[in-house]
């Protein structure tokens, strides 16, 4: 039967687990990305209109699995560079559920097990689904895709005229016209009353 502390369950693994976990994973690109020289990184966690940013942070006001990472430019530009781009998520996300379980196998953190057990869930969840190469529901290939595309073919080939990554510039860019078409809906809305 499932009663209040199942609901709690639901609830922190919802906005505390799975929030930290997806911040993790994104982190993952950011670290990579860092070792082979971006410019202008930006993390973006959440959708819609941004709540705040703080240097590279960007945090946006609608739910925080629509997150996603961009940069400018990269000076190691070549097929392992991506690879290894692609391939940060999933080891970021690996390396902590492999430490964390290992914590708690040697009896550490024994106190908050329900909740470390299911950071480990939500932690392989993302692994399997990013290393597993495979179409999203929108058609764009998942990283384990684009890792096998990049070791087997030598390029990106699901033909997509978007880049690897978005560039933070044109993110911003795209951001502050859909904001002002709100604007103007906004406007055009209050008008009509």
């Amino acid at each position: 039967m499932f009663g209040f502390a199942d609901l709690l369950s639901v609830v922190i693994s919802a906005f505390i687990i799975l929030p930290i976990v997806v911040f993790l994973r994104e982190s993952g690109y950011l670290i990579v990305s860092k070792l082979l020289g971006v410019e202008n990184p930006r993390l973006t966690i959440g959708s819609g209109p941004r709540i705040f940013k703080i240097g590279i942070f960007d945090v946006r006001k609608y739910y925080h699995l629509y997150s996603w990472f961009s940069y400018d430019d990269i000076k190691r530009n070549n097929k392992f560079a991506y690879i290894f781009i692609y391939a940060g998520p999933i080891l970021v996300n690996l390396l902590l559920a492999l430490v964390i379980n290992a914590l708690l196998a040697n009896g550490f953190i024994q106190e908050q097990k329900d909740f470390w057990e299911r950071f480990i869930f939500y932690a392989f969840y993302y692994v399997l689904f990013d290393l597993v190469p495979m179409k999203t529901l929108n058609g764009m290939p998942n990283n384990g895709m684009i890792i096998y595309e990049m070791l087997r073919y030598g390029k990106r080939t699901d033909y997509n005229q978007q880049p690897f990554i978005p560039t933070t510039t044109d993110v911003e860019k795209e951001y502050q016209e859909q904001m002002k078409e709100i604007k103007q809906a906004k406007q055009k809305k209050k008008r009509h009353e």
